[in-house]
């Protein structure tokens, strides 16, 4: 019934707009939320790249965005640890994405990637409009936790609405095993501190739990004084 209504409401309507309409519903809900997450230095970003150039590769039209706020290579690139970029828009937020890339432009997307996805507040808003209203692919990598292992940002509120979850995991700079955590190097307390490996390291739950501990106690034992430049070089 609802289908001949539709039809029926269709008809009435100009060809174009008609047009226009049939092709919304044929992409509503056909798109697809593909999560990459993991500690730093896990490879995040370049398995992003690598499933980006395999949609170009197979003729799809790709966009590709990050956080303004991630200076640490190029303002207008995703670049790896490893110094292997690709062009990107640098963005503060993501719904006025189709806007400055254009509408007309932005329609013609097939997918979009979207890197540092933890410094993202509308990242769950943004993701259900372009997979589920817009029925584009969107690949999400980001940071799942903090240096306090605490959810970061929303990149865990878009694993309900994801159609696959990758969990990446590094490599421990104490002892060789797989790093699951991320250690901040300084006693910096901010949730962002934006940086690389002069300000951390992936680190394995044994040396997270070590250095950690000593760390905090380094932080309250210098609560009164400058605050000291690391809290893990004399524990590791």
């Amino acid at each position: 019934m609802a289908t001949l209504k539709a039809s029926f409401l269709l008809k009435t309507l100009d060809s174009d707009v008609a047009g226009d309409v049939l092709s919304d519903l044929e992409r509503r809900g056909s798109g697809a939320i593909h999560v990459i997450m993991g500690p730093m230095f896990s490879g995040k970003s370049t398995s992003l790249l690598r499933r980006i150039k395999s949609e170009i590769s197979d003729g799809r039209s790709v966009a590709m965005l990050k956080s303004s706020k991630d200076t640490r290579y190029a303002k207008d690139s995703v670049v790896t640890h490893d110094g292997i970029g690709f062009p990107c828009w640098a963005l503060p937020d993501l719904m006025s994405f189709p806007e400055k890339f254009g509408q007309d432009a932005y329609n013609k997307l097939d997918v979009i990637g979207i890197d540092e996805a933890q410094f993202f507040g509308d990242l769950y808003e943004f993701c259900c409009k372009v997979a589920d209203d817009d029925g584009k692919t969107v690949i999400v990598a980001g940071l799942d936790g903090d240096y306090l292992r605490r959810s970061f940002g929303a990149v865990l509120d878009i694993i309900p609405i994801a159609d696959s979850v990758t969990k990446l995991t590094a490599r421990c700079e104490v002892c060789g095993h797989k790093a699951f955590f991320t250690l901040r190097k300084n006693c910096d307390t901010r949730t962002e501190l934006i940086g690389g490996a002069d300000v951390y390291m992936p680190v394995c739950r044994k040396h997270y739990i070590t250095n950690h501990i000593k760390a905090s106690k380094k932080v309250f034992e210098d609560s009164d004084k400058a605050r000291p430049e690391s809290c893990v070089a004399a524990t590791i």
